[in-house]
């Protein structure tokens, strides 16, 4: 019996056999330590009948070897070792990239990144004439948007900005008659650390001229369905729409997982308001009370369970009530009629249609805090169920568009919910003088499986109205002079979306998290922690770039 080796590539890996009377191949192989690289020269022959490995590609065959030549040694002390269990860390991942990159995992993941994005062109291109163009990175910075990233200059107090996406230059292009544009964008934006976003990432820009804003929807649809890789299947279209209203209500998210069936209910219309701030010892009326009904599950709801979902509300919701019962044994019963009456608990016994062995949760607060709180509880109690092996989600991808989003929201002061160049619902701009906040924009997201994979607009097309909604946002005009000015000189209506490739790509692939579709990602903290950037630089450079250093200093209390 001869030496069997494993000999792995950038697609695979393949059996070798050194024969036994070759014993100077033997003695070679004994001293070559781990991915070191290896050119072999043999012979392909089926491996013996039972001795097969259908878990390898190539596990019909092996490799006779008739020659061998080093090509590199690799160290001895590697500080990777690209096997499938007990895998490095995160953070030796990172640190040694172009090590990880070897897994399997990481292989697959790029190459259908490639093929997905390929195909996406390929589409756009080929089969509706849209030109590819390239765009900036470094602009000016412009307020109404996400943190950017700024970049200085020779010029003494004069900086770049990183642009967080191509929006002003896409509508640029369409008053220069590109009327189908797109490109492989490189965004930029100095946002709060997430698991899921990276301080530099990348999306499929698109902008179309005279198109609405079901042009926009279908031509996305369209492309999906080209692009989708036929290892996943196939997916229909059209796909669901919902109003960012009916989101909110039904499942308290605009960013619904549809695969969960759960739906809110509005129990306010069947409560009596008095009794309830009695109760339930509330500041004032105006509570509203949602429900959440999951059927035949009450034997999850545990004191554990229960501390985990009150844990949510004391960390976001402090104001909103919370109620968990079980209906078993009449118990539950007996406390909503403790909290409602007994004629009102009726009422929602039959609205809801609650059996024995439901669990019902109940959300008393504000608008907007109530639903919240169910939306965030229906995924955590999903995702609860499903770790005690109950199937609760569907396997078939979702997919839902959320139209008619607010164009203004109010946090301390009145802000775009998207971004200053949405264009207003033609049916709600005479609000916009007295009643701002009634709005509604020309936005729309896609939504897969519970994440935001793609967001746009139609666009203002006018500098009047542009102008009106720039003063409305309190924001200085000047730092938009060229675009205000561009609108003057005939520019078309148009508009357009961005699908996050990252995050579709994840998801594709089954990804733990977009760092696994990112060749080179940055921490969560945004470092790159191969070479270690952010770093320190030079005096000189500093005098180059006029940059002073200024130390981090307690603030005096």
């Amino acid at each position: 019996m001869g030496k069997f080796i494993i000999l792995r590539d950038s697609y695979g890996s393949t059996q070798l056999l050194i024969p036994e009377d070759r014993k100077d191949l033997m003695e070679t192989m004994r001293d070559i330590p781990y991915e070191s690289v290896l050119s072999i020269t043999g012979k392909v022959a089926s491996r013996p009948e039972g001795l097969e490995n259908k878990k390898m590609k190539t596990g019909d065959i092996e490799v006779h070897i008739e020659s061998l030549v080093i090509l590199n040694v690799a160290s001895r002390n590697l500080p990777i070792f690209i096997r499938d269990y007990n895998k490095a860390t995160e953070v030796q991942q990172m640190k040694y990239r172009y090590l990880s990159l070897r897994y399997s995992e990481l292989q697959r993941n790029l190459r259908m990144r490639s093929q997905f994005i390929m195909k996406m062109r390929e589409f756009l291109i080929n089969e509706c004439n849209f030109v590819d163009i390239e765009t900036p990175t470094l602009f000016k910075y412009t307020p109404g948007g996400a943190q950017e990233f700024i970049v200085p200059t020779r010029q003494p107090g004069k900086f770049y900005s990183l642009v967080q996406s191509p929006q002003q230059f896409k509508q640029l292009l369409m008053v220069g008659s590109f009327d189908r544009y797109f490109q492989v964008a490189r965004c930029y934006r100095d946002e709060t650390a997430r698991h899921d976003r990276q301080p530099e990432f990348t999306q499929l820009d698109i902008e179309m001229s005279f198109v609405d804003q079901n042009g926009v929807i279908n031509l996305v649809e369209n492309l999906l369905v080209y692009s989708w890789p036929e290892e996943l299947g196939s997916i229909e279209i059209p796909f669901k729409h919902i109003t960012y209203k009916d989101a909110m209500e039904l499942y308290g998210t605009e960013q619904p997982d549809l695969r969960i069936p759960y739906q809110i209910r509005n129990l306010t219309h069947l409560v009596d308001s008095t009794i309830l701030q009695e109760t339930m010892r509330l500041q004032d009326v105006e509570q509203k009370v949602f429900a959440l009904v999951f059927s035949n599950k009450s034997k999850w709801l545990t004191k554990s369970v229960r501390d985990k979902l009150s844990k949510i509300r004391d960390d976001y919701f402090t104001t909103t009530k919370l109620v968990a019962l079980k209906i078993e044994n009449n118990s539950g019963r007996a406390q909503l009629e403790k909290i409602f009456s007994k004629n009102i608990t009726e009422n929602i016994v039959q609205f809801c249609k609650l059996q024995e062995e439901d669990v019902i949760l109940l959300a008393v607060g504000h608008y907007d805090d109530a639903l919240k709180l169910l939306g965030k509880l229906r995924v955590e109690f999903t995702n609860l169920l499903e770790a005690q092996g109950e199937q609760i989600r569907s396997s078939k991808t979702k997919f839902l568009w959320v139209t008619d989003f607010p164009l203004f929201t109010f946090k301390e002061k009145l802000e775009s919910t998207h971004h200053p160049f949405t264009q207003p619902h033609l049916d709600d701009i005479g609000y916009l003088a007295n009643d701002p906040l009634k709005v509604r924009g020309l936005h729309y997201d896609l939504v897969m499986n519970g994440s935001e994979i793609a967001g746009g607009s139609i666009r203002i097309h006018d500098a009047n109205l542009q102008r009106q909604i720039l003063n409305l946002l309190n924001i200085d005009e000047t730092n938009l002079s060229h675009m205000l000015e561009a609108l003057t000189y005939g520019a078309p209506p148009h508009g357009g979306i961005a699908l996050g490739l990252d995050r579709l790509v994840c998801m594709l692939c089954n990804a733990k998290n977009i760092k696994s579709v990112i060749a080179f990602p940055k921490s969560i903290e945004g470092q790159d922690l191969m070479a270690g950037a952010p770093d320190v630089i030079s005096d000189d450079l500093k005098t180059l770039y006029h940059i002073q250093t200024v130390e981090k200093c307690d603030v005096a209390k």
